[in-house]
């Protein structure tokens, strides 16, 4: 016989159970994302060196040299600042690299903002040139990696190269 001040076990429920099993997919959702995003990016088998110093990307040409006499310069065609949803013309030059392919990467420096990649087209004298583009985001100013990436025989090469895009407008 049951008591009534015993409540019977089956109807003992944590009234918190449904947000913390949400919360758990949430959390799993999201780390599975972040997985798939690092493995489709490839990071994992790029030798990265640093920019020889910091630069201004709509100002002038970064540089970063990829040890011994191989060096990478960046240059993008924005006189007057770097947009969202503006095309930009980028141009990479090689010097002492013999690559089989170039492509730069947007990536955001403090925000996730997903995998944005623009290959590059083989011009001559180590010069690769294309149009990117840098999405828009809801934040007034955002702070962006441009992560060059150089394909050769003998693996892969890259450096980062920080920039910011302010939102014109109000």
């Amino acid at each position: 016989m049951s008591s009534p001040s015993h409540p019977d076990q089956r109807e003992i429920r944590f009234p918190g159970i449904r947000l913390m099993m949400l919360a758990t997919l949430v959390a799993l959702a999201v780390a599975l994302w972040y997985l798939v995003s690092h493995l489709v990016r490839g990071d994992q088998s790029i030798a990265w060196y640093a920019a020889a110093t910091p630069c201004e990307l709509h100002r002038s040409s970064c540089q970063a040299m990829l040890g011994g006499s191989r060096r990478l310069s960046l240059a993008a065609d924005a006189p007057g600042g770097i947009r969202a949803l503006d095309l930009l013309p980028l141009t990479v030059t090689l010097e002492g690299v013999e690559a089989t392919a170039v492509h730069v990467d947007f990536v955001g420096r403090d925000m996730e903002m997903g995998l944005h990649r623009f290959p590059l087209e083989a011009q001559d004298n180590g010069r690769y040139e294309g149009l990117a583009q840098v999405p828009i985001c809801t934040e007034a100013t955002m702070p962006w990696l441009a992560q060059v990436v150089v394909e050769t025989a003998d693996g892969r090469l890259g450096s980062r190269f920080d920039f910011t895009v302010e939102r014109s407008g109000p």
